[in-house]
């Protein structure tokens, strides 16, 4: 044994107490506050520097030992397309599906057409249900794809018991997208009941629906309030069940729940483990033993791009590390075109891959909680934890999920968090690379599937019975046997009879993206002249920033090697054809030099802004034509709007 193997780190090295860690930082800060390092979630929860080792935190993981689920989307709305898809992502290593059908709002336009049992079974031919976990969203449809669903498993002779289908339920959170819904409360706990005792006639083993997080999420919720909502929304599934007769114990095996995963690496590891946390304690709460939840994540839609889409690889690897490490059981990865449009088989295949790497190459599901005794990890596990509930707690006050959407009480509170966070964003504060910061006005498309979504058709009129028992989900199942198509057991349209303001859909990078649309459909792309004073060395840093600002909002900036002089730059500005100009330079030149190439510029016909900040020289500036000021921290949003309609 060599004397390495033998030599403890611990007796290589002194101890180290806290006192003296922060009598080093205290140093190193130069008399700054030591509360500049801390750092506030959006609910508020404070991230400290430094945590000491975790005591007693329990280890929350994965319900089954082993990788978690790798999960893809089939989306295409051709079904013998989206069969070519699949059967590509299963032989390249996913080992599950998530059937999105169309119409749902996850389908982002695009989404499975397979409204009949012989064109989902064209979709799936091939595809071993018996060995492939399914995941079904189908929005408003949900109730009716099921019954196709469970029609399917009956043609193909297969044993329901075997199969691991979660058929993704969710009135409620089709109450917060849509805002509205066509039964009452009673009527809505009746067809759910129907559902789930119907699946279980047929001899599925539930999880017929799902508390997700995404409608919550991509209206712009915090980590605390996605918590608080998706577990008000399993509560509410509760009461709803069991008020149409369902036996508690019943009605918790029938429910899923689905997480968002962002690039946020320790918040998304936190909010995953909060959530088994926070459900365990509602079962210990209703009288039940808690049980390991199933628990789905997906990469956030808010966190994409359609500028510089690349980056979302790099977005969606620390949105599955995150999760993975928290202890989701399938993931899904949402792929780097989404935001552009159908993914083609490329693009799905890096999302498959993504996974696969951090299974196999790095063997992230080799540990049940990697988190657990992190004292960083159990702290902010912690935290998020109470805040959620207290916000859950907020909502059951409210009347439950339903009562708060119906109030608009937690819609407000989420467009609170939101309008901060559209703050940040439009300062910079939370930058998007690709899109707010280090903009590539020059990217070059990339490939999406174009792939027109048929509208529904009705064949023949179904009659269904009331629901409750099971029967009217066995009628259904019957009916699309006998070649119904879904639309054909919507039933007549009917009036809401509850409604709710509907959440938005946003992605973050919206604005600037907008911005750089609005640039590309002119004529000629808007150009700023980057009016650099004196040598490199004093312009490059404000030069490099100014471009990266007004780039980001699709004007391109024109750079030089600076200017000695004001004729020079003069006759550089005139060259150029730009409307808008920009000095660049350090704050000694600038007090020697911006108020008269200002006022030259400004003569010339430019609107002139200045990289920095004007200090002392504001009045000055101003007097010679300056009209805005490029910083960080300076609204980029609205100091771009202005730039591009002066362009």
């Amino acid at each position: 044994m060599s004397l390495l193997a033998d030599l403890a780190l611990s007796q290589t090295f002194p101890a180290t107490s806290e006192a003296q860690w922060r009598k080093a930082v205290e140093a190193a800060l130069k008399g700054g506050a030591f509360d500049r390092l801390i750092s506030r979630t959006a609910d508020g929860v404070a991230i400290q520097p430094l945590y000491p080792p975790a005591g007693g935190d329990r280890p929350v993981g994965r319900g089954a030992g082993g990788p978690w689920t790798v999960c893809q989307r089939v989306d295409h709305p051709d079904a013998a397309e989206a069969n070519a898809l699949a059967l590509a992502d299963l032989e390249g290593g996913a080992s599950g599906l998530c059937l999105v059908f169309a119409g749902a709002a996850t389908a982002r336009g695009f989404g499975l057409a397979a409204d009949t049992l012989d064109s989902l079974d064209r979709a799936l031919e091939g595809v071993m249900l018996d060995l492939a976990p399914i995941r079904i969203e189908a929005g408003r449809a949900g109730r009716r794809a099921a019954a196709l669903m469970a029609a399917l498993a009956a043609r193909r002779k297969l044993d329901p018991a075997a199969l691991s289908i979660d058929f993704g339920g969710d009135p409620i959170g089709e109450l917060a997208r849509g805002g509205d819904l066509s039964v009452d409360r009673a009527g809505l706990g009746a067809a759910m009941a129907d559902t789930a005792r119907g699946l279980k006639a047929q001899g599925f083993r539930g999880r017929a629906f799902l508390a997700d997080g995404r409608p919550w999420h991509e209206a712009g919720a915090s980590e605390a309030q996605e918590l608080a909502a998706t577990l008000a929304v399993g509560v509410e599934t509760l009461r709803l069940l069991e008020s149409a007769g369902l036996a508690l114990e019943d009605a918790r095996d029938q429910l899923a729940f689905l997480l968002v995963a962002d690039a946020d690496e320790f918040l998304t590891i936190a909010k995953f483990r909060a959530l088994r946390r926070l459900w365990a304690r509602v079962e210990e709460a209703s009288g039940l033993a808690p049980r390991p939840i199933r628990l789905h994540a997906e990469t956030a839609w808010r966190m994409t791009t359609a500028r510089d889409p690349w980056v979302n690889l790099l977005r969606a690897t620390v949105a599955v590390f995150s999760a993975g490490l928290g202890g989701a059981d399938a993931i899904a990865v949402l792929p780097f075109t989404a935001a552009l449009g159908l993914a083609d088989a490329h693009a799905r295949r890096i999302a498959r891959n993504t996974q696969l790497i951090l299974i196999e190459e790095s063997n992230l599901a080799r540990v049940a909680d990697p988190a657990a005794g992190a004292g960083g990890l159990a702290a902010l596990t912690e935290s998020l934890s109470e805040r959620a509930w207290g916000l859950f707690q907020e909502i059951e006050g409210e009347g439950g999920a339903l009562g708060a959407l119906q109030s608009g009480a937690l819609q407000a509170r989420i467009a609170a968090v939101a309008a901060q966070r559209a703050a940040a964003i439009a300062k910079r504060r939370l930058p998007i690379t690709g899109a707010s910061e280090f903009p590539d006005i020059g990217e070059r498309p990339v490939d999406v599937l174009r792939a027109p979504v048929p509208a529904p058709t009705r064949r023949r009129s179904v009659t269904l019975p009331p629901a409750g028992d099971g029967g009217a989900f066995a009628a259904m199942v019957e009916a699309v046997a006998q070649g119904a198509a879904l639309a054909d057991l919507a039933g007549p349209k009917q009036t809401a009879a509850i409604t709710a303001t509907p959440l938005p859909c946003r992605r973050d990078a919206e604005p600037f993206e907008a911005l750089r649309d609005a640039a590309e459909a002119r004529p000629t792309r808007p150009r700023v002249f980057l009016a650099n004073l004196g040598p490199v060395a004093a312009f490059t840093a404000r030069a490099t920033f100014a471009k990266n600002f007004f780039e980001a909002g699709g004007v391109a900036a024109l750079s030089n090697d600076g200017f000695g002089d004001d004729a020079a730059m003069l006759a550089a500005f005139r060259a150029s054809g730009a409307r808008l100009a920009c000095l660049c330079s350090s704050d000694a030149l600038y007090a020697e030099r911006a108020v008269a190439a200002a006022r030259t510029l400004a003569g010339a016909g430019a609107v002139v802004y200045l990289a920095g900040r004007p200090g002392e020289l504001e009045a000055a500036l101003k007097e010679a034509g300056v009209t805005g000021y490029v910083f960080a921290g300076a609204d980029a949003l609205a100091t771009l709007e202005t730039a591009l309609a002066r362009a």
